[in-house]
């Protein structure tokens, strides 16, 4: 609008707010006309450039008769409702119904006044859900992603495989696929031409967005996967400077990019494999751009020219995959691809081996050794140091795989970082002499060499220190050696014993069992040897006299159950030595 129309705008609106009661229709209607526009064009101009007085907010806005418990059931009977494709089978009117009939909500107010119960709108309840957050199209929205990050060229690629869906290579060559013809609903047709489909695999990297593109026939495996990363890493075109091992690789978690062969080749290369979680493909959203640049700009080219084999659509694949790298300037860093590609460095730049290398240690499973007590494992007929292996204990068994940089004088450890993620470690190999010795060992009366210590070690002297109630290593020794008992004998091993109140049981009714004791009969000593035996009890008391006294008494042995009685017979005074002796019935009954 031009002044001069905003100048009479504000004319006609001091009249119509001065105006009498019944008097503003007249006001805007020669108002209108002297715009030469309508009543409501003239209104409408009026409220873009007037200021008016804002309402009053009611005193219970943003508060809602439905609670939010309710809001949260309604919420989840809609998003269960909700296919793969994010269509809404449900309605709000639907869910409040099915709700209600089953007495799970109420979604109504009372008027404490009158006591009438009135339910709660569709609308209201849409509203409500929308307040409270908890409507579907709010649940359905991505969550907030985050921007990555790499350091240089090669440091992270990205690949991911997905099925041509516009072409499939037949025997007269490629040929588009008519959706009348190939769809779900048909699957037979589908089946016919599954080995003829042309599977694209895209590989990105993520700083400099270089593209490498190939096609296969098939199925997505893990030896496709295999052949194609191996293909990306060599040097193929003189105008094509893409090429090395990546040091890290994402990809997505499906059963080629997860499988053995496949994990084989990445830890054979000492490539970090980092798998996303299964439905976020965002994490790895440059190489999902990838697969639609390459279906706009070269798949549609093959609908005017058919491919007559898989090696024809490889080859314009490739003549593609260098123009566009070469020429396509990159959004985000404002140059080519291969241009900021060559910004890489020698020590960024890991050169792979050859094609039928690469393929050998795909299949080179990792190895499972044991630790010997000189920090050493064996494999391929080698032994290997591994003491500058983080953590490594005596008797631990390790992970080892080929070295492919240095296949000949070295390998490599696999181990697990704090992290959880893959780490390689380079172990040296152990040349030896004409002897069969370590060129690292010591040489007698010459040297001295001895290992770091280990985790286990540490742990021993750290226990030693609590067990002896010391804090260094030489105190702890001198307190073993002074047999001070373990933590200042404030452990009781047996406080769990005594301190345990055992339950009194009841006796149990038994049965007397009859059991026939043998009767034992010992043999008579000889007068000799019952002399021996007496004269050691008697002592001074012992006499000729007493030895004639034994055998008159005993002319036929004396039985060993009686010397109790004879001790105490010969201690009597010696008048009654004369009377006769009173013997004890023995147990064989004789006396």
């Amino acid at each position: 609008m031009t002044p001069v129309q905003i100048q009479l705008l504000a004319r006609i609106a001091q009249q119509a707010a001065n105006a009498p009661h019944g008097q503003r229709t007249a006001i805007y209607k020669a108002g209108a006309v002297e715009l030469g526009v309508s009543i409501q064009t003239l209104q409408r101009k009026l409220k873009d450039t007037s200021m008016t007085k804002p309402r009053k907010r009611r005193s219970d806005s943003g508060c809602s008769a439905l609670p939010l418990n309710e809001a949260q059931l309604i919420s989840a009977v809609l998003l269960e409702s909700i296919r793969a494709n994010n269509k809404q089978l449900s309605t709000v009117e639907r869910a409040v119904e099915r709700l209600r009939s089953n007495n799970m909500i109420i979604a109504g107010r009372l008027d404490e006044k009158t006591g009438v119960f009135t339910e709660l709108s569709t609308g209201a309840i849409t509203r409500a859900l929308r307040t409270y957050k908890l409507h579907p199209e709010q649940l359905l929205h991505d969550a907030p992603s985050v921007s990555l990050a790499s350091k240089h060229p090669n440091h992270v690629w990205q690949v991911d495989a997905s099925i041509s869906t516009q072409y499939y290579l037949a025997d007269d060559g490629a040929r588009a696929m008519n959706p009348a013809e190939f769809y779900d609903g048909k699957p037979a047709n589908l089946k016919k031409i599954e080995r003829q489909r042309l599977w694209r695999y895209v590989i990105t990297d993520h700083t400099s967005g270089t593209l490498y593109l190939e096609y296969v026939l098939g199925a997505e495996s893990s030896e496709n996967l295999c052949n194609v990363l191996i293909n990306a890493m060599q040097k193929r075109h003189e105008s094509d400077p893409f090429h090395g091992v990546p040091w890290m690789l994402m990809t997505d978690p499906g059963a080629a990019m997860t499988s053995g062969i496949f994990r084989n080749l990445c830890r054979a290369m000492s490539i970090e494999l980092i798998i996303n979680q299964v439905g976020n493909a965002r994490a790895k959203g440059q190489v999902e751009q990838a697969h639609n640049l390459v279906e706009r700009e070269f798949e549609s080219a093959l609908k005017f020219q058919a491919a007559t084999s898989l090696e024809q659509v490889n080859e314009w694949a490739g003549e593609w995959m260098r123009y566009y790298n070469a020429t396509a300037i990159h959004t985000r860093t404002q140059r080519t691809r291969y241009g900021v590609w060559q910004l890489i460095k020698a020590d960024q730049l890991r050169l792979a081996p050859s094609v039928a290398v690469c393929r050998e240690l795909a299949v080179s499973t990792p190895e499972e050794r044991t630790v010997t007590t000189m920090l050493r494992i064996s494999f391929r007929g080698a032994q290997f140091d591994v003491s500058n292996v983080p953590g490594v204990m005596v008797g631990e068994k390790v992970l080892v795989t080929r070295n492919c940089w240095r296949d000949k004088d070295a390998a490599l450890v696999l181990r697990i970082g704090e992290d959880g993620r893959e780490r390689y470690h380079v172990i040296e190999r152990l040349d030896v002499d004409q002897f069969g010795f370590s060129e690292a060992s010591a040489l007698i009366g010459e040297s001295f060499k001895s290992h770091a210590q280990t985790p286990a070690q540490l742990s021993r002297k750290v226990l030693e220190q609590l067990a002896t109630g010391t804090t260094n290593e030489e105190d702890a020794k001198a307190a073993r050696k002074a047999k001070t008992l373990p933590f200042g004998g404030m452990i009781d091993p047996h406080k769990h014993v005594t301190d345990t109140v055992l339950p009194a049981y009841m006796p149990r009714r038994g049965t007397s069992l009859s059991v026939n004791v043998p009767t034992v009969d010992h043999a008579p000593l000889t007068h000799v040897e019952a002399a021996k035996l007496l004269r050691a009890r008697l002592g001074s008391t012992w006499s000729g006299e007493t030895f004639s006294w034994l055998q008159k008494r005993f002319p036929e042995g004396v039985p060993p159950e009686q010397l109790d009685a004879i001790e105490a017979e010969l201690n009597r005074p010696a008048e009654v030595m004369r009377q006769p002796l009173s013997l004890v019935r023995s147990a064989a009954g004789g006396e």
